[in-house]
Order: structure tokens, then C-alpha cells, then sequence
């Protein structure tokens, strides 16, 4: 058996900036509406003002790294919102595209809502009362909405993810720009939980916008080593600037 090291020296798992969705979302569930106000596919949501200042926030939190301990690999959701916060946090970074391995990959992005898309959970009662109760009995973990994912589909896309990073990013510095619920699923695979916790832990911790997780290489754990939990929904990078820390969930959250 080889002994080389299989995983990246670090990897971080960072949430995307607060999104138009995220926004549009607040209004209508605080008005009781059964669909969010946003005429666009969800790939394409922007982020907000706030989430611009979040994502630069934490780009300037990696620059203050040495240079060696900075990333060298960035993975990120080919969704708007994961893209713009990529951008604007490797040019805060003053991290240079030509200086690292810049990479849009569509097992990255959010988990798909199917039929349940746009709706708050008022329309999803008034809309779909057999897909609420379906899920009711199923859980989060295994319900899957026609046309949509459950958290066991996203698991499995990200089987595939950490098979690539494992193959083609040993010993470099990976970070990860995604959504929430990948996020959540990360931290189901490396840390080999069960449904149980996963969703523990889902019910605990709302993962705010550009919070960062993050992984170091432990050689002395397991057989080869493993990455080993650093940090989880870490905002101080937020704080430490001044921004607002926002956690709520974006526009066609359903039942996440």
C-alpha cells in the first residue's frame, strides 16, 4: 500500500454571498406569499450589495494568509451567486487567475428544488400538500421532489467532487465556493456521519453567507492520514470587516 498523501494540505468549503434570492425570499415569506418574487432561473441570481461586501470581506481575510498558505485551487458552483463571490474574493485576495487553478464545476451546484422551485413553504402547503406531507415522513435526508434532489443525490455528486480533488489536487490548497446544503454534505462524507447527525447538526447551525469550513491534512489519523475539521461556519472574516453576517437559506428553498 502506497503512503503517499491522497488529499489536498487544506481545503476550505465557503458559502456563497447573500443573493437577490436570498432577499427576495425575506419579503415574501414575511408577507405570507406563496411564491417568491424572482423571474429568473435560479442559476442565474445574482448577489446582493451586502453579499458583495461579504464575499470581498472574506477575500481580504485569504490575504492576510502568507502566501504559501494561501489557496491554490479554487473549485466553484457554476451558479451566479458562487461565481461572483469566487471573483470578487480572489480580487480582494489580489490572488491572480494566472496564479491558480480556477475551476467551474456543475456537481458544485445547489441542490435542485424540481416542482417545488420559488415557492415559500405557505404555497408549498396550498400547491403541493402531498409533496409536504411525502416529505414529512421521508425526512430531508431522503426526500426527493418531483424533479428535484434530495440530500442523498447531492451526496452522491460529491462522492464524485472529492474523488477528483483526491486524483488531481493532492498537497495543494483547495477552496470550495458552493450553497449551503453542499456545504452540510462535505462535512457528511469527510467526516463519515450518519442521517442522524448530518441532520443534527443541519438543525443547529444555519451556514451563513461566505462563512468559511475548512480541512487540514492530519497525517497521524487513520491509516494515510485524512483531512481533520479546522473551522466550521467560521465569520469572523465578516466581522473582522464590519458586514453584516446574514444565514438565511436562498429564493427556492422548499424544504432544504
Amino acid at each position: 500500500m502506497s503512503d503517499e498523501q491522497k488529499w489536498p494540505d487544506v481545503m476550505w468549503v465557503v458559502r456563497h454571498g447573500e443573493s437577490a434570492g436570498n432577499v427576495a425570499r425575506d419579503k415574501a415569506e414575511a408577507a405570507g406569499l406563496p411564491v417568491i418574487d424572482i423571474l429568473m432561473r435560479d442559476v442565474d441570481v445574482p448577489l446582493s450589495p451586502l453579499g458583495e461586501r461579504q464575499a470581498a470581506a472574506v477575500g481580504r481575510w485569504f490575504a492576510k494568509l502568507p502566501p504559501k498558505e494561501q489557496p491554490t485551487v479554487l473549485l466553484s458552483s457554476p451558479y451566479l451567486r458562487a461565481r461572483e463571490t469566487s471573483r470578487l474574493a480572489l480580487e480582494a485576495a489580489n490572488i491572480k487567475h494566472e496564479d491558480i487553478t480556477f475551476i467551474t464545476d456543475e456537481r458544485l451546484r445547489e441542490k435542485e428544488f424540481g416542482v417545488l422551485d420559488r415557492l415559500t413553504r405557505v404555497g408549498i402547503q396550498e400547491k403541493f400538500p402531498d409533496q409536504a406531507e411525502a416529505r414529512s415522513v421521508l425526512g430531508k435526508f431522503y426526500f426527493r421532489p418531483p424533479g428535484g434532489e434530495s440530500w442523498c443525490d447531492v451526496i452522491l455528486r460529491l462522492r464524485s467532487v472529492i474523488d477528483t480533488i483526491t486524483r488531481d489536487y493532492r498537497r495543494e490548497r483547495v477552496l470550495i465556493v458552493s450553497h449551503q446544503v453542499v456545504v452540510n454534505c462535505f462535512r457528511y462524507l469527510l467526516e463519515r456521519m450518519s442521517e442522524e447527525q448530518i441532520l443534527e447538526l443541519d438543525r443547529a447551525n444555519e451556514i451563513a453567507n461566505c462563512a468559511v469550513t475548512s480541512y487540514e491534512f492530519a497525517k497521524k489519523i487513520g491509516r494515510r492520514g485524512k483531512l481533520s475539521l479546522d473551522l466550521f461556519n467560521f465569520v469572523a472574516p465578516l466581522e473582522e470587516a464590519g458586514t453584516p453576517v446574514t444565514t438565511k437559506p436562498d429564493a427556492p428553498v422548499a424544504p432544504k
